[in-house]
Formats: structure tokens, C-alpha cells, sequence
């Protein structure tokens, strides 16, 4: 039996919600997935793999452009700034603190 209370959410309402994470993220393209990776561990690739792994019949670059809202590559050239090596330290310790927290699950 499972007791998460997300589970009971509607699927209609989580995905409102979802399409609306989607949309805000395609108006804040200065929110950098390198910061979002740092802080939160997750970034607009793990939504586009996420989708995939919900079902999504597209191959990953068709799922990475739903999320982006334009091709990958066109997003990494328009969108993307270099990363910083305090950016990339983040990322690493937070993507380590999302291992930590699946092992735990398991």
C-alpha cells in the first residue's frame, strides 16, 4: 500500500501543473538548467527524460525539444552560458545528495 498523498492527485491536475512547470521554464530561459541541476538537482533534460519514462513515445531529442520549447541544440546556442567551475561543483554535490536520497528509497 502506498501512503504518498500525490499518488491520490488527479491526473488531469498534475498535469495542468506539469504543463505550467513546462511553460514557466520556457519563459525563464535565464533560469539555467546548470543552476537548476545545483540547487534543486533536476533540470529541463531530467524533465524530458522523465517524460519518456512516463510513457512518452518520442526519442529523446523529440522530448528534449517539448521541454525546451525549440530543439536542443537550438536552445544550448541561444540559451545556454558557459558553465562556471562553482556551477559544476554545485551541480555534482546536489546530483550526489539525489543518490543518497534513491538509495534511501530502495
Amino acid at each position: 500500500m502506498n501512503d504518498d498523498p500525490l499518488d491520490e492527485l488527479d491526473d488531469a491536475v498534475a498535469a495542468a501543473a506539469f504543463r505550467r512547470l513546462v511553460r514557466h521554464l520556457h519563459h525563464r530561459h535565464d533560469a539555467q538548467n546548470i543552476d537548476l541541476m545545483g540547487l534543486a538537482g533536476f533540470c529541463r533534460n531530467c524533465l524530458a527524460d522523465w517524460i519518456r519514462d512516463a510513457g512518452y513515445e518520442g526519442d529523446k531529442a523529440a522530448a528534449r525539444e517539448l521541454i525546451h520549447g525549440m530543439p536542443q541544440e537550438e536552445w544550448k546556442a541561444t540559451r545556454q552560458s558557459p558553465a562556471t567551475q562553482e556551477q559544476l561543483d554545485r551541480m555534482e554535490a546536489s546530483v550526489a545528495k539525489n543518490e543518497s536520497t534513491k538509495n534511501a528509497a530502495e
